[in-house]
């Protein structure tokens, strides 16, 4: 998709959008403020706003992989967690597991691509879906991110602590457990390595936010960091993260990608970069291969 003559402000200010800091109103008004300066609507929504045709990379019925939905108990969450689980469709042995979490807007298409995507490398994947108390995702991005924030935040955690106890369990499962989230989610994996220091054994969080400071020394597990050199609000938590990370004697590594926003790993929107993304999940796949062996 081609954005490049999209002013960067433009990108910022979804960006402050999707996260709370403007309303929808808002931004469409500062969208048309761009139209009366000769810009299109058309070309920029569809820059910005999810198109999730484009984020298939692995079909559904890919004859590599089975996938199925599971309920999973959460007893100090919502009680009952749903999650799409995906599964080498010939595996024989145990095998790795990896949690996938979405963003804060429910468990979208691009989310259950990236399942299908960890399948097809080898790894039982199972991506839980927030919104299940609230009957799930539910077919959009703006409807998905106001359910979202009616939840809980606490209850939520606590739902993917369980998600991510059940998974591990899995019975092709080997023990190991990594998880793999993007923005929100990045931030979910960030408080899950930190709540409980023997529940996951490699975390990759792209673009999140740190747990809360008083967690962070119980980090084991390896991290590795991934940001957009652009995506400044995530950034400026970074040093105080990585000083955290030092003190702990974590194992972590972080990758900035050049000239990346915030988002560039989803392929569904104008924020994707193909070159940047492509490399961020190999060494995704790589990382989770070296640690979860």
């Amino acid at each position: 998709m081609e954005n490049n003559n999209i002013p960067e402000e433009a990108f910022d200010w979804y960006d402050s959008y999707a996260h709370g800091g403007m309303d929808r109103r808002t931004f469409m008004k500062k969208l048309t403020g761009l139209v009366a300066l000769g810009y299109s609507m058309s070309v920029l929504t569809s820059a910005l706003l999810p198109n999730y045709a484009l984020a298939e990379q692995v079909s559904f019925n890919d004859p590599e992989i089975k996938a199925s939905y599971q309920n999973f108990p959460s007893a100090l969450g919502h009680g009952e967690g749903r999650g799409y689980l995906v599964v080498p469709n010939d595996a024989t042995k145990k095998l790795p597991v990896v949690l996938v979490i979405h963003e804060n807007r429910g468990l979208n298409p691009y989310v259950k691509d990236v399942a299908r995507r960890l399948a097809k490398a080898g790894f039982i994947a199972f991506a839980p879906d927030a919104l299940q108390p609230l009957g799930g995702y539910p077919g959009n991005d703006d409807e998905g991110r106001a359910m979202q924030k009616t939840l809980d935040r606490e209850k939520i955690q606590h739902d993917f602590v369980a998600a991510a106890k059940f998974i591990k369990s899995h019975k092709l499962s080997n023990g190991k457990l990594g998880a793999v989230g993007f923005c929100f989610g990045g931030y979910m994996v960030n408080y899950l390595a930190a709540i409980d220091s023997n529940l996951i054994d490699a975390g990759v969080p792209f673009y999140g936010t740190p747990a809360a400071k008083a967690l962070r020394k119980n980090i084991k597990a390896p991290l590795m960091v991934q940001l957009g050199e652009l995506d400044k609000r995530v950034n400026a938590t970074w040093p105080e993260y990585e000083a955290d990370l030092k003190a702990a004697n974590v194992d972590y590594v972080m990758h900035s990608y050049t000239g990346a926003k915030h988002g560039f790993h989803n392929d569904s929107t104008g924020r994707f970069d193909k070159e940047n993304a492509e490399l961020a999940w190999t060494r995704t796949i790589d990382f989770f291969k070296a640690k979860l062996a």
